[in-house]
């Protein structure tokens, strides 16, 4: 199945929430929001490249405009058109009506542990477990497509078979566990945010086969194949969507290109790895504070 081009578009970098793995961190400081008529211009320039669109920031359900923008987006024909979000607006049904009605066709909400302890610790906002919660629920009761995001942290690797089940519990078929990327607040506070890769394999492991008891489809995002040894169709590079993200400053990049050859890395092991081929390799901060040892490449077979 051939994946459309997207963009991935910044509407501000405000956000309701504080996250400790947060990739943006302090951006929210320099810009909250941009006007309206900005945004939809940068949309409109995107549109000759890509067809689908993704709204984020920052939170892009707390941009007091998101309505029309989405509006915008339709109008344009982007399809489709996915709102990545904390999750925490959409507790209220009203906001679900008025951006479904608007044209948003998917939703990908993110909730990083399966307790409110747990969950509001990472997110350092008191009430956004129960706020993401309800949210998914009511995505889930009016039959939106969703697919979720989950950030695995030191905090929450023990946590992923349980996480797993509730988002299943509560009706989500698809889902992600994206390793945390090391920039931002999460380079800020990196020894107590960043697990070690070799500690999350058991955790997805168990993951997975919770994901297959519900039938959901459970994919993870920067674990390198050699990580997921036996479980190699969990890794979601192969089929994510080319992307240009349009930034906070208008610079429109190919993250697709960028993921790939800057913001991740092979070392010395990858070379001799029969995975090379396909494997992106883990986020480059990771071997740099901790070194290759830990990758061991997968034999090639004659």
């Amino acid at each position: 199945m051939a994946h459309l081009p997207r963009a991935d578009v910044k509407v501000g970098f405000a956000c309701n929430n504080r996250c400790v793995f947060c990739a943006q961190g302090q951006k929210r400081i320099a810009c909250g929001s941009l006007p309206l008529a900005e945004l939809i211009r940068r949309i409109q320039e995107a549109r000759a490249r890509t067809r689908g669109l993704v709204l984020t920031g920052g939170e892009p359900l707390v941009y007091k405009h998101i309505v029309p923008l989405v509006q915008a987006a339709s109008r344009l024909g982007f399809a489709p058109i996915q709102i990545q979000t904390n999750g925490r607006m959409l507790a209220y049904p009203k906001v679900v009506r008025e951006v479904m009605a608007a044209g948003a066709t998917e939703f990908s909400p993110s909730l990083h542990g399966s307790t409110a302890d747990l969950h509001d610790s990472l997110t350092r906002a008191k009430g956004s477990y129960e706020q993401t919660v309800a949210g998914m629920r009511n995505l889930v009761a009016i039959g939106a497509t969703v697919v979720t995001n989950s950030v695995i942290t030191r905090d929450n690797t023990h946590d992923l078979p349980a996480l797993v089940e509730l988002l299943a519990t509560i009706g989500i078929r698809q889902a992600q566990l994206a390793f945390v990327h090391p920039v931002g607040t999460a380079e800020e506070l990196f020894d107590e945010v960043v697990p070690r890769l070799p500690d999350v394999v058991e955790p997805v492991r168990e993951a997975r086969e919770v994901a297959r008891r519900f039938g959901m489809r459970l994919v993870t995002e920067a674990i390198p194949y050699c990580f997921l040894r036996g479980m190699e169709e969990l890794a979601v590079e192969d089929v994510i969507p080319p992307t240009t993200v349009v930034d906070l400053d208008g610079q429109i990049a190919d993250y697709s290109a960028w993921r790939e050859h800057e913001g991740k890395a092979h070392g010395a092991p990858c070379e001799r790895c029969a995975m090379r081929p396909r494997c992106e390799g883990p986020w480059r901060e990771y071997p740099q504070r901790f070194g290759w040892y830990e990758f061991v490449p997968i034999e090639k077979t004659s």
